[in-house]
């Protein structure tokens, strides 16, 4: 064929997928009717899950299936727009890597507001004048964010949903890498980038300020002035990437929860999170686990807080894979009970696949 028969072809295929799409959407609208009248939540991790694993195999190729993901993220996040305009809060500022993981989760069709702390997320949600939230509990490289985990102890949310990201620095500029006098970022950015600050820019002025979207606002209008920032910082503020990847340790992962009221039903593949406090006796933590591993349940995370009600007194956070509706849970779970003072369940919710930030 010519390139022009090509390009026909494409016009048709273009033409059949948005009538499709359409089609797609006038169905989501009455679904987000028997939503409405039941009550029912708008976003489903579970049953977007499932849609996704089965457009995966559906997938023949040549389109990769990160690819395949991104698309059809994005075509729920606008169909579920018809049904509610969804809002979804984060650490701010925007720009960030909280912010690039609540793009993953709700795409770009979603209402973001930036909130100035942790607990801002929780009231806002808690209050439900927002619908989501998104905060980091865990990465790689730090540990558990001990802030997020010391509010899920007087909080009624759910975690309804996880994102497991690879977190990947970039230097953004507007002039070539020779010109740059002074690399802005976060603390803990240049942190992770020493290494290779050190072998490219060892002369350069290293200058910390609030936030890797606040470093790219500054090189966007500073000259000879970089920033450690993300992919999505420089689209925003319209700045190249001068090179990217450049962290010291490429196994750079944050954990990233989503925050909301409802119950999310099994998937089969799934994570549970549960709060215990323990009496103060020897051998108790040893005891709790037991049931656990009698029953071959994988603990995929165990953590402990003070309480900040008794000096010296602990709740342990605990992870493990499986659903609280299914039946071996179940049965752990009141074993557990009986030997613990206190034992919250913070929800199960479908488990993690990495995403990446390019």
């Amino acid at each position: 064929m010519s390139l022009d028969e090509l390009r026909a072809k494409i016009d048709e295929i273009d033409k059949k997928i948005v009538e499709l799409l359409n089609e797609r959407a006038k169905y989501a609208i009455e679904i987000g009717k028997i939503k409405s009248s039941t009550h029912s939540p708008i976003y489903v991790p579970e049953r977007e899950k499932i849609v996704l694993e089965k457009i995966q195999s559906y997938n023949s190729g040549p389109i990769d299936e990160k690819a395949l993901r991104s698309i059809y993220k994005e075509i729920m996040s606008a169909i579920r727009s018809l049904e509610k305009p969804t809002t979804v809060a984060f650490l701010g500022p925007r720009d960030t890597f909280s912010h690039m993981a609540a793009l993953r989760v709700f795409g770009t069709s979603a209402e973001y507001h930036p909130l100035p702390s942790f607990a801002d997320v929780f009231t806002e949600v808690e209050r439900r004048r927002i619908d989501y939230g998104v905060v980091p509990i865990e990465s790689s490289m730090g540990g558990s964010v001990s802030d997020t985990l010391d509010l899920f102890v007087s909080s009624e949310l759910k975690i309804i949903n996880e994102i497991l990201m690879q977190i990947s620095q970039c230097l953004l500029a507007k002039c070539p890498i020779d010109q740059i006098k002074r690399v802005y970022s976060k603390d803990n950015a240049l942190l992770q980038c020493r290494n290779w600050l050190r072998a490219n820019l060892p002369t350069v002025e290293l200058i910390e300020v609030s936030s890797t979207a606040e470093a790219a606002r500054r090189a966007s209008q500073e000259p000879y002035t970089s920033a450690i920032a993300s992919r999505l910082a420089a689209q925003t503020y319209n700045l190249d990437i001068v090179a990217e990847r450049i962290e010291d340790n490429p196994n750079n992962y944050t954990r990233f929860v989503v925050l909301g009221h409802q119950i999310v039903e099994p998937t089969g593949d799934d994570k549970t999170s549960i709060l215990i406090s323990i009496k103060d006796r020897p051998g108790a933590l040893f005891n709790l686990l037991m049931p656990f591993a009698e029953s071959n349940i994988n603990l995929t995370k165990i953590e402990s807080r003070p309480s900040r009600q008794k000096p010296w007194e602990y709740v342990f956070f605990i992870d493990f894979l499986g659903h609280v509706k299914e039946k071996n849970v179940q049965k752990v779970l009141e074993e557990v009970s009986e030997k613990a003072r206190n034992l919250k369940v913070l929800g199960s919710f479908p488990r993690a696949t990495v995403e990446y930030d390019s």
